[in-house]
């Protein structure tokens, strides 16, 4: 990553049609630094000869900065970390423009004088009260894979964001092992304080100079989408936005499942039912209906069934699988679907209140819906609504 790549992904995200579905942040991940000077002042290596111009060019086109540290004195790679110079680098944020701050564990841990609570959230609070003297709106994400259940304290070290787990890879026991063990953290997410299980593997992804496809099938990635969706998690990319292929646009600008994952009432989903491989989630909409998802974790395509008794419902419901944009009419308590192998169906299910057109003439007019996510260090971002209209996604095998 330099700046002209960063630079060429901000372009990606508009002439794609990403950003006006809510993709804004573009975020450089490590490997920007230079060296300090004699006052502590961080400087960019030579691939950011101006951090300042590239937020300019960045903000001009209607998207948003965002840069990666770490609270060790050094960072994942090997670069300088923030550790005993927060008010600097705070200040270097605000000066240069920047939006977004990942602040990743890292070298941290060799300066943990024991491990509990209070100690790991004491590098978290310096870098939040850093980034309030700097006076300037930066959402912060902490990045330390969960330990000391992040998700219970996340909030009060003033992060917007939070790992809730290791680093993810583009494989199918990775994908299934993180999505579906954060079950269990939907109480303590919801806006403007978010459960983060890590990047989208989608597309074409590397974390070296030699990207790859993602070695997910096409039913694993549908999978990847619509649990991430359900759970209401920041969508970072982890693909290069220059090589998008068109089923992995396909999916990225789909916006009735966009509209899942950035629903504003920001609830987090959860395990309603389990029986063997098959699974089913839900999770509460805005406008009073539900997001459903029907997964099929198993080898053989099987069907799953959501009962309404376990949703909270009863009655004859209405139900739309969402993927295909297709109303398939009103079903007396269940709703039941042939899943592919590693496959998942999404499904809206039940009316929305008799108020939902005027709330949302209401929230179009008065409250705008901010993107809640951001971006990898391949300069992808978090999505807000929208998608392509019309094009329908069967399952694949």
């Amino acid at each position: 990553m330099d700046q002209s790549k960063a630079l060429r992904s901000a372009e990606a995200l508009v002439e794609l049609g990403l950003a006006s579905r809510g993709f804004r942040y573009v975020v450089v991940d490590d490997c920007w630094m230079g060296e300090r000077d004699d006052a502590g002042r961080l400087r960019p290596n030579d691939r950011f000869p101006d951090m300042a111009g590239l937020a300019d060019e960045i903000h001009g086109r209607g998207l948003k900065l965002g840069l990666y540290s770490s609270p060790g004195p050094f960072t994942c790679q090997g670069y300088p970390g923030s550790y005993l110079h927060e008010r600097e680098d705070a200040l270097a944020l605000a000066l240069w423009g920047v939006d977004f701050l990942k602040y990743d564990w890292c070298s941290y841990q060799d300066l943990l004088p024991e491990f509990n609570r209070t100690e790991l959230m004491r590098p978290f609070l310096r870098m939040r009260r850093a980034l309030d003297l700097a006076k300037r709106d930066v959402v912060y994400s902490v990045c330390q894979y969960g330990m000391g259940a992040v998700w219970e304290w996340g909030d009060e070290v003033g992060a917007h964001l939070w790992r809730t787990t290791g680093d993810i890879s583009d494989t199918w026991s990775s994908v299934e092992g993180i999505g579906f063990s954060q079950n269990g953290k939907e109480r303590w997410a919801g806006p403007g304080h978010w459960n983060d299980p890590d990047m989208l593997v989608l597309g074409r992804v590397g974390w070296g100079r030699d990207p790859w496809d993602t070695r997910l099938t096409r039913n694993e990635q549908m999978t990847h989408m619509t649990l991430w969706s359900l759970l209401a998690a920041p969508l970072f990319l982890g693909c290069d936005l220059e090589e998008l292929d068109a089923f992995t646009l396909s999916l990225l600008r789909h916006e009735e499942v966009l509209a899942v994952d950035q629903d504003p009432l920001g609830r987090q989903a959860s395990r309603r039912e389990r029986e063997g491989l098959a699974e089913v989630w839900a999770r509460p909409l805005w406008d009073g209906t539900l997001a459903v998802g029907l997964f099929n974790r198993g080898w053989l395509p099987t069907k799953v069934t959501a009962r309404w008794e376990a949703l909270g419902l009863t009655g004859r419901e209405p139900v739309r699988d969402l993927w295909l944009r297709k109303d398939l009419g009103r079903f007396e308590g269940s709703f039941a679907t042939m899943v592919p192998r590693h496959g998942a169906a999404l499904l809206k299910v039940g009316e929305p209140e008799e108020d939902y057109e005027a709330l949302a003439a209401f929230l179009r007019e008065r409250v705008p819906i901010e993107p809640k996510g951001v971006a990898s260090g391949r300069g992808t971002v978090s999505p807000g609504l929208g998608s392509e209209k019309g094009t329908s996604l069967p399952s694949f095998q």
